[in-house]
C-alpha cells in the first residue's frame, strides 16, 4: 500500500458564525484601542457632537464609549449586531465611501470576543437595549435612555484567552488608547471629547477638548494647541494648497521645531487617520534639504478628495490608503511644504530662545523689582553717548540700508538706533563666531558658519538651477588618493559634480585629480572636500535619488566655504550676512537643521534681571 494512501484526508466543513466572527475580530481589533477606535468612529459617522470615552485596567475589563449622535432604534439594534450589515454604504458602490466605517464588521467582531451591549435611542423613538455575549445574542429589551448610543464592552478577548497573553501592561494599553482618541481628536475639532480611567473608584479624568468655535483653520489650530502644546502651532506653518482635485491643508513645524524620531507625524485622507507609506515618504521629502538626516519633522496634515480618488478598502484596520494619483498626492505634499518653508524665509523656532533662557542661570537670588521706563529725550541721548563709533561709520555701507531706513516709522529715532530691521543691527562678535545685533525690541545671537553656510547652499542651488554654477581653475591641480571603490563612485557622478562647478577626473589606479572648484566658495581645502562628499554619498547610500545626492554634495560644499568659525568680522560685514540672512529662504536653520540664530525679546531679558 502506498504510503499516501493511508493519510487521511482532511473533511472541508464550513465555519460556525461564533468562529467566523473570532476570525474576523482578530483583523479588526488587535489591542482595547482598536475597539474604542472602531466605536468611537461610529459615534463620529452617527454625527456625534460630544464623545465621552471610559476605560478601566487598559481597557481590558471596561470600555465605554457615550455619543449624542442619532442614535438606533429597537428594530435597528439586532441588525447593528450582524455581520457585514451597515447603514454607512448600500453595497452598490464600494470607492463612494465617505463614511469612517462600511464593512459592518466592527460591532459584531466586539460581541464575538466580549461581553457587549448597547443602550440606544433615536430622536422621536423610545429608548433599547441589546447585549451579545461569546457570540450569542440577546433579544432586544427596552431601556430608559437619553438621545445617542452608549456601547460598554466588558471583559475584552475573555473568549479568546490566548490573545490577553499578548496584551502589554495597563499603562501601555491605556497609553495607546489615549494615542488614537488623540489622533482621531485632531481631525474633528468641533467634536468634544473626554478620556476617564475608571480603573479606582474616583474617576480620573486623562484627556478633555471642547469643540472648537469659528472658522475652521482656527478651530484646527486651537484642537492641536490642546493637544501637541501652544509650542507646536507658536513654531508651525500653516498649510492650505490643491492641485487637480486633492487639496492639502494643515500645520507644518518649523525645521528648529523638529524631534530626534518621527512621532510627531500626523497624516489624514478624508478625515481618517492614516500611516500611509506614501504621505510620510512625502513629508520627509519636503524637509530633506533642511534637516539632518536624524532629525524628523512634526507635522499634522490632511488630504481631501473625492472619495474616487482614493481606496480606504487596502487594510483590515483602515490604517492605510491608495490613491488613484500616487504621484499627483506626494508631488502635491512636497511641493506645499517646500514652498511653505521658503515663505517662512529666516524664521527660526521659538523654542530656541526658550531654551537658551533656561540655560541662563542669574548670579544671587535678588530682589524682583520694576526699572521705570526712560522717556524718548533721554533714549535719544542714551544712543548719543553709547553708540560704538565703529558702528556709525559703518552705517552707510550696510547691505539694504536704504529699505531699511525706508521702515523706519518714528524720524525722531536716530540712524544709530537699534535697526527695525528683523535680524537688528550688528553691535559685536564673540569669541570670533557668534554676532550680537540689538533689534527693536530685543537682541539676536548668530552663529555666523551655520547662518552663512545655509546662504551659500542657497546661492550654490539658485545657481545649479540656473544652470549656471561658476568655476574657479586651479593654480595646481589637487591630487587625492583613494581607494578603488571611491574612485568608481566619483568617477560616475563626475560629470554631475561638474556642472556643481567641481571637476574631478581620474588619474590613474586609486587617485583622482580636482582641476576645478565652484568659485563661489573661494580658496578651499579640495582633498578633504572630496573625502567628505564621499562620506556623504556613503551615509545616503545608492537608494537614494540623483537630485538628493547632489544636495548633499552641494550642502558639503556649502560648509566648506562659509565664513569659518574664528574669523573676525567688521560691523559691515555682519550686518551684511543679517541682511542677506533676512532676504533667503531657509535661512532659520543651517544645512542640518540647527538653528543659525537665537532671538530674545526685551521683556525675557529683564525676567533674567529681576526686573520683572
Amino acid at each position: 500500500m502506498n504510503v499516501h494512501d493511508r493519510k487521511i484526508r482532511p473533511v472541508i466543513r464550513q465555519l460556525d458564525d461564533s468562529a467566523v466572527n473570532r476570525i474576523a475580530a482578530g483583523e479588526v481589533v488587535e489591542r482595547p484601542a482598536s475597539a474604542v477606535k472602531e466605536l468611537v468612529e461610529n459615534a463620529l459617522d452617527a454625527g456625534a457632537r460630544r464623545i465621552d470615552i471610559d476605560y478601566a485596567d487598559g481597557g481590558k475589563t471596561l470600555i465605554r464609549v457615550r455619543d449624542d449622535g442619532h442614535g438606533m432604534s429597537a428594530q435597528d439594534l439586532p441588525l447593528a449586531l450582524s455581520r457585514h450589515a451597515t447603514s454607512k454604504i448600500d453595497g452598490s458602490d464600494l470607492l463612494n465611501i465617505h463614511s469612517f466605517g462600511f464593512r459592518g464588521e466592527a460591532l459584531p467582531s466586539l460581541g464575538a470576543v466580549g461581553r457587549l451591549s448597547i443602550v440606544s435611542r433615536a430622536a422621536g423613538g423610545d429608548g433599547a437595549a441589546i447585549s451579545v455575549e461569546g457570540g450569542r445574542v440577546a433579544p432586544v429589551r427596552p431601556e430608559a435612555a437619553q438621545y445617542g448610543t452608549v456601547v460598554t464592552l466588558r471583559d475584552l478577548f475573555h473568549a479568546t484567552p490566548a490573545r490577553l497573553k499578548f496584551m502589554r501592561s495597563d499603562r501601555a494599553e491605556a497609553q495607546a488608547i489615549a494615542d488614537v482618541v488623540k489622533r482621531l481628536a485632531m481631525a474633528e475639532p468641533y467634536v468634544s471629547f473626554t478620556l476617564s480611567d475608571t480603573s479606582t473608584d474616583a474617576q480620573k479624568e486623562m484627556f478633555r477638548v471642547d469643540a472648537g468655535q469659528g472658522a475652521l483653520f482656527d478651530a484646527l489650530e486651537d484642537r492641536l494647541a490642546s493637544i501637541l502644546g501652544r509650542e507646536f502651532t507658536d513654531n508651525a506653518l500653516r498649510i492650505d494648497a490643491e492641485r487637480e482635485g486633492l487639496r492639502l491643508s494643515g500645520f507644518a513645524g518649523l525645521p528648529t521645531f523638529s524631534r530626534g524620531a518621527a512621532v510627531a507625524q500626523f497624516c489624514f485622507v478624508n478625515g481618517r487617520p492614516v500611516r500611509d507609506k506614501l504621505l510620510l515618504g512625502a513629508l520627509r521629502a519636503a524637509y530633506s534639504d533642511v534637516l539632518a538626516r536624524d532629525r524628523h519633522p512634526v507635522a499634522v496634515l490632511f488630504v481631501d478628495c473625492d472619495p474616487e480618488l482614493v481606496d480606504v478598502n487596502v487594510h483590515p484596520a483602515k490604517s492605510e490608503v491608495r490613491f488613484r494619483d500616487p504621484g499627483l498626492a506626494r508631488g502635491l505634499v512636497v511641493s506645499a511644504l517646500r514652498h511653505a518653508l521658503a515663505e517662512g524665509g529666516h524664521r527660526s523656532s521659538s523654542t530656541v530662545g526658550g531654551a537658551m533662557l533656561g540655560a541662563m542661570q542669574p548670579r544671587g537670588a535678588g530682589a524682583s523689582y520694576q526699572m521705570p521706563r526712560p522717556g524718548a529725550g533721554a533714549v535719544r541721548m542714551a544712543y548719543q553717548l553709547q553708540a560704538p563709533s565703529e558702528l556709525a561709520e559703518a552705517a552707510t555701507l550696510w547691505s539694504g540700508r536704504e529699505a531699511i531706513s525706508a521702515r523706519h516709522e518714528h524720524a525722531d529715532i536716530p540712524d544709530n538706533a537699534p535697526s527695525q530691521a528683523p535680524l537688528g543691527a550688528a553691535c559685536a562678535q564673540l569669541h570670533e563666531n557668534y554676532i550680537i545685533a540689538q533689534t527693536e525690541h530685543g537682541m539676536v545671537i548668530v552663529d555666523q558658519h551655520a547662518a552663512h553656510e545655509r546662504l551659500v547652499y542657497e546661492r550654490l542651488k539658485r545657481q545649479r538651477a540656473a544652470q549656471s554654477v561658476a568655476s574657479q581653475t586651479l593654480l595646481i591641480p589637487e591630487i587625492v588618493e583613494l581607494s578603488a571603490g571611491e574612485v568608481a563612485q566619483l568617477l560616475e557622478l563626475a560629470p554631475d559634480l561638474a556642472a556643481l562647478g567641481l571637476h574631478i577626473e581620474g588619474f590613474g589606479g586609486t587617485s583622482v585629480v580636482v582641476r576645478e572648484t565652484p568659485a563661489l566658495l573661494g580658496e578651499i581645502n579640495a582633498r578633504l572636500l572630496v573625502r567628505e562628499i564621499l562620506d556623504d554619498l556613503s551615509d545616503l547610500g545608492a537608494s537614494q535619488s540623483l537630485e538628493t545626492r547632489l544636495d548633499a554634495v552641494l550642502s558639503r560644499m556649502a560648509c566648506h566655504g562659509s565664513v569659518r568659525s574664528g574669523r573676525a568680522l567688521r560691523v559691515e560685514e555682519m550686518n551684511a550676512l543679517l541682511r542677506e540672512m533676512e532676504r533667503t529662504p531657509h535661512s532659520g536653520q543651517c544645512n542640518h537643521g540647527r538653528p543659525t540664530y537665537v532671538e530674545l525679546g526685551l521683556a525675557e531679558i529683564e525676567k533674567l534681571f529681576g526686573r520683572r
